[in-house]
């Protein structure tokens, strides 16, 4: 039996292909709620939540209750074969949540890239048109159409070759773009590349995840809705990673008063299990024949069941006010290491409720990014016992994701580790 990471290490490089890549040296041996101890029994505080998938934490035992009972029920029939309760309960609630006014309907997938592809896949039907605008520094996935939407050419791109067509990219507003910057290139796409009659759907985060935490502006929000109305072309919400009480809302579009036609869901709807989904509109939702969608584990019972303890958890705890309280700590802390010039030189936090980041940069009072510099940090927080994530086009940002059901003391500790790590520098 394996008991060092080292000697996991070495088994792994010799067994997994190098394409999957491990941000952390460590091999996880157990969890709970915002902790998680490696295989040496090492302690490390969670700031990484699984990526945003563990928003009710590691083992939360309303989960660990509802999984159960699912197993001594079944564990597998396939949806499209026998069909199962839990999945039907599952979209009755989701739909009620929906972010947009009258019927919604609900269809469950595995993964946040099949989401995404197959809200794709829905408004093409619906509209018969082909094309998709997304956005530059968006993440949608890593699957073929997935990736093509995704606005980062490494490490998601490069290798692959030809990727599906009629995917185009126009800039996020952030820094010296603006939302009329953004939506004059807009236009450039609509009068040198493809006519908006033949556009299916723009598909943007309101909170970019991979991007580096950039929160889509309600202005912008609002026009490409206008747009969308213009046109024909249909509006969908990329909620994967920042839906389910992490932004202070169970979907990151309410802050912006904009409904989107389609909603694509994932990471924290499972509670650790594998699921994601799509939330339309019910009309949009039909336009796909029976057969067209689904999958052999799409909406599996087991993460059916954990899907809808998630829910029962988020109403009962009010997972998307604590989330608001949580930011606000972070909030403050982040912005007293970015006033103080004995650290390593970080911005202002940015993002919604809990969905927090911050950028390494050049110097103090410096705006330029200090490029690829949030992975060192990330690897000297986890030798202190901290698991961080970086991302950002430029490597530069340091996001935080812990669990929304995390106490104030393991908050503060974590923080307390970003501050020992910046006091070091890099």
């Amino acid at each position: 039996m394996t008991t060092t990471n080292q000697e996991l290490r070495a088994r792994r490089e010799r067994a997994v292909a190098r394409g999957v890549a491990t941000s952390t040296p460590i091999f996880a041996d157990r969890a709970l709620n915002a902790e998680v101890w490696d295989i040496e029994n090492r302690r490390y505080i969670d700031f990484a939540g699984g990526i945003a998938v563990l928003n009710v934490g590691h083992r939360h035992p309303r989960v660990m209750a509802a999984v159960q009972a699912q197993l001594e029920r079944f564990t597998h029939t396939a949806f499209q074969v026998s069909a199962y309760e839990s999945y039907i309960t599952l979209a009755e609630r989701l739909n009620l949540l929906a972010p947009f006014s009258g019927p919604a309907k609900t269809i469950f997938f595995t993964t946040g890239g099949e989401a995404t592809e197959n809200a794709v896949k829905i408004a093409r039907a619906a509209t018969g048109r082909t094309g998709v605008i997304a956005f530059c520094g968006g993440f949608h996935g890593r699957t073929l159409l997935a990736s093509a939407m995704t606005g980062k050419v490494r490490p998601y791109k490069k290798p692959f070759g030809t990727l599906p067509g009629e995917v185009y990219h126009i800039p996020f507003p952030d820094g010296d773009i603006t939302v009329d910057d953004s939506l004059k290139m807009l236009g450039f796409v609509f009068a040198a590349d493809i006519d908006p009659s033949h556009v299916a759907a723009i598909i943007i985060e309101p909170v970019q995840g991979e991007g580096g935490f950039r929160v889509a502006l309600p202005e912008l929000l609002h026009r490409l809705r206008q747009i969308c109305d213009a046109h024909g072309i249909k509006l969908i919400a990329d909620e994967v990673q920042s839906g389910f009480g992490r932004t202070g809302r169970m979907f990151a579009i309410t802050h912006s008063g904009v409904e989107p036609d389609l909603v694509a869901v994932a990471k924290s709807m499972g509670g650790g299990l594998p699921l994601s989904g799509v939330i339309g509109r019910a009309d949009l939702m039909d336009a796909v024949e029976p057969g067209g969608l689904g999958g052999t584990y799409a909406g599996a019972p087991l993460a059916c069941a954990a899907a809808l303890a998630v829910l029962d958890i988020m109403e009962e705890e009010d997972l998307p006010a604590r989330a608001n309280v949580i930011g606000e700590r972070m909030r403050a802390r982040v912005m007293q290491l970015h006033e103080d010039m004995t650290l390593l030189p970080i911005s202002a936090p940015r993002g919604l409720g809990a969905m927090i980041a911050f950028d390494i940069l050049h110097a103090h009072g410096d705006v330029r990014l200090r490029d690829n510099a949030a992975a060192a940090i990330c690897a000297k927080a986890c030798d202190k016992g901290l698991i961080l994530l970086s991302c950002g086009v430029q490597g530069a940002t340091i996001r935080i994701l812990v669990p929304l059901t995390a106490s104030d003391e393991i908050i503060d500790e974590g923080m307390d580790i970003i501050e020992q790590v910046l006091a070091g520098g890099c």
